[in-house]
């Protein structure tokens, strides 16, 4: 399976202020990559690359806030997804780092630092146990590009469709009877509790009833680790340009999941039914909410929220999308830390 660089999962730096970048989705403009910033230089930072000092910018409002202050060069307004992005433009790319390449690199090299070595080793336990193609897994994060610390978590990338989908199956046997890789305790899912919903007053009961099935993120020799799957090429549906989303304001409903089938993947999306409209505060009046039937997020903090048969209580950005000028419908776009929301209710 050949995957295109420049997609989810991979990191880009600038040819100019040394910026790293973690590349978004799978549709880009031809002119860019659109993608947020992750690490800068900056010398009071903890990690050192080449003898640059960086810092990590961690939420969404800090990396925006960052961009209009010191690089508003890597801001545009984007007229297909009608909002503000961040991306850097082809011609300022120094260089694109690929999970990919990165692991086929580890495995050549006898030099490894402990969590390259562990990550390597995660790696080939999900060949080995789990089946997974060797040219379907790869390592992102800092450590791909250099900028790890020593308490850094492993993330890894599952590619294709296919092998996502049965990995999944064969993952829970996996926690089962492995002595190296589990899920979480209690108390750990405390601590994730904290960064993954801390402010949105979602309660610890409700994010416990997603969180503690989760199969994409766990412990692996006492370390963090975390799984982004990622579609083959084909199921990615079009180009950039072949959408358009219109924003219509915010909206929380009552909702059945029909189909989860892609709730493990990034972005992940979920088939819906609207039961009930509870809130909302839409751009205009005469908005239709009867094709209203999907639930997506490029959050993984969303994923494997809900299976299908499950009513859940969502509130987002409501969207209307309109693909190749010819099928629109209506989607809850989930993006906000705070404000949205995806809680099950009835399963």
């Amino acid at each position: 399976m050949k995957i295109p660089k420049g997609i989810e999962g991979d990191y880009l730096e600038t040819k100019e202020n040394h910026l790293f970048f973690d590349i978004k989705g799978y549709h880009h403009p031809q002119n860019r990559k659109i993608c947020f910033l992750r690490f800068y230089p900056d010398q009071n930072g903890e990690r050192i690359k080449e003898g640059k000092k960086y810092k990590k910018i961690y939420s969404l409002e800090e990396r925006y806030s960052k961009l209009r202050e010191d690089y508003p060069q890597y801001l545009f307004f984007s007229n297909e997804l009608d909002l503000e992005l961040q991306g850097v433009e082809i011609k300022d790319i120094k260089k694109i780092y690929t999970p990919r390449e990165y692991y086929d690199a580890l495995k050549t090299r006898n030099n490894l630092s402990e969590i390259e070595k562990h990550s390597k080793d995660l790696c080939e336990l999900f060949i080995t146990e789990c089946s997974v193609p060797e040219d379907a897994i790869g390592i992102s994060g800092s450590p791909m590009i250099g900028l790890n610390k020593d308490d850094s978590d492993i993330d890894l990338i599952i590619y294709g469709t296919r092998s996502g989908l049965e990995f999944q199956d064969k993952v829970k046997t996996l926690f089962k009877v492995s002595n190296n890789i589990r899920m979480y305790n209690s108390q750990e899912y405390k601590i994730h509790y904290k960064w993954r919903v801390g402010g949105s007053k979602t309660s610890y009961k409700d994010f416990l009833k997603s969180e503690k099935r989760k199969l994409h993120q766990g412990k692996f020799h006492g370390i963090d680790f975390f799984l982004r799957y990622i579609k083959s090429p084909k199921g990615w549906n079009g180009t950039y340009y072949d959408y358009n989303f219109k924003n219509l304001g915010r909206i929380k409903i009552k909702a059945k999941i029909v189909d989860s089938t892609n709730s493990i993947f990034t972005p992940c999306s979920y088939k819906i039914k609207c039961l009930k409209v509870i809130e909302s505060n839409l751009i205009r009046n005469n908005i239709d909410l009867g094709d209203l039937n999907e639930i997506n997020s490029f959050r993984g903090r969303f994923c494997e929220q809900a299976r299908k048969g499950e009513e859940v209580l969502v509130e987002g950005k409501l969207e209307e999308v309109n693909y190749k000028n010819s099928k629109k419908y209506s989607r809850i776009l989930l993006t906000d830390q705070i404000q949205d929301k995806m809680i099950i209710i009835t399963s």
